[in-house]
């Protein structure tokens, strides 16, 4: 793990540099593929202000304190990101074991079939319920609050900006797609 320190407008003595790294590298027993840590630390109003922003395998984690000492204000911040590396491991470790259930998905027909049948014979696949909504014209701004205020994943509505029919839909990433027909 690589770790850099910023520090801005005071100095930091070498024997508090050298806690704070083996205090950091003990985070690697948690999680071993933090890639690097970055800790600024400033002084603020009578307090040490510590900011510590972690790469945990393309997550970035940020905890972030303040108290009177150094230590304690690196102390806090430390067990702010703690526990967000362990919340981390355990949805990762939760995600695979739903993942080791799931047979493999083929897309090929043939082979799912049983010997002796055709295609034909295949029972096709029955639609359950059918949800009739009103497609009000709004922007795609409008449709994703209204999308996190409904808890879907995706939401159709009438773009107010060109009169068509569109979708917006949230991402792995957390951020928004847009789906719009073409003309």
């Amino acid at each position: 793990m690589d770790i850099r320190y910023v520090t801005r407008n005071i100095e930091m003595p070498d024997e508090i540099r050298n806690l704070m790294d083996k205090k950091l590298e003990k985070l690697e027993k948690f999680f071993d593929r933090i890639l690097d840590t970055q800790v600024e630390v400033h002084h603020s109003r009578g307090m040490f202000v510590v900011e510590i922003t972690s790469n945990v395998n393309g997550v970035i984690m940020r905890g972030e304190d303040y108290a009177p000492d150094m230590r304690k204000a690196f102390d806090k911040a430390l067990k702010n990101i703690e526990r967000q590396v362990k919340r981390h491991k355990d949805y990762l470790r939760d995600r695979s074991h739903l993942k080791k259930g799931i047979p493999e998905i083929s897309f090929d027909l043939e082979s799912t079939l049983p010997l002796g049948e055709d295609s034909a014979s295949v029972e096709k696949e029955e639609i359950v319920k059918v949800k009739r909504f009103p497609v009000r014209p709004m922007s795609p701004e409008e449709a994703t609050m209204q999308m996190d205020l409904l808890g879907h994943t995706f939401f159709v509505f009438r773009n107010s900006d060109n009169g068509e029919i569109n979708v917006v839909y949230r991402r792995r990433e957390g951020n928004f797609g847009l789906l719009q027909p073409e003309k």
